[in-house]
């Protein structure tokens, strides 16, 4: 069996995962939105004109990571079993997420955990440009992945702010 999108012809397929095992599988993804500290702090205080941004950013990546397929090409449809994004401020200028996305099944779900990061990151952008449109999305990146044939994956701690 070969893991690949290519065909024997060389056109785009989705990979064939019928014959890999069932395990467990987990990833985890961050992002982070920089803003001005006003922004944030208008966050925080729940004062923005939109709502609780966080919540609102939270439902987004969850959604999304459910429908990670619809969204990247040749990615397999997932029955995710748990999906949790989380939302902190770091600083005064920074609001880090964390996705976490998990399963039993045959392929990873590192796209569904980075796929739920961007998400929320980009709801943070749209919930708020109206006051800040210098806001910036920084550092979309796999932190760690479990499971599978290609085994448990880290990080390096040096890489990580």
């Amino acid at each position: 069996m070969s893991l690949t999108h290519l065909d024997n012809q060389g056109h785009a397929r989705m990979v064939d995962v019928t014959d890999k095992a069932v395990t467990f599988r987990e990833a985890v993804a961050e992002a982070r939105v920089r803003m001005r500290p006003a922004t944030l702090a208008l966050i925080q205080q729940g004062g923005h004109p939109k709502g609780d941004v966080f919540a609102v950013a939270r439902i987004a990546g969850i959604q999304a990571a459910k429908k990670t397929h619809e969204l990247i090409p040749l990615c397999h449809p997932l029955l995710l079993t748990g999906v949790k994004v989380e939302l902190m401020a770091e600083g005064e200028d920074c609001v880090r997420i964390e996705a976490r996305c998990k399963l039993a099944g045959q392929t990873g779900v590192e796209m569904e955990a980075l796929t739920a990061a961007s998400i929320a990151a980009l709801t943070i952008y749209d919930m708020c440009k109206a006051v800040d449109k210098d806001m910036t999305i920084e550092q979309v990146r796999l932190l760690e992945k479990a499971g599978g044939k290609s085994g448990h994956y880290r990080r390096a701690t040096e890489d990580t702010p």
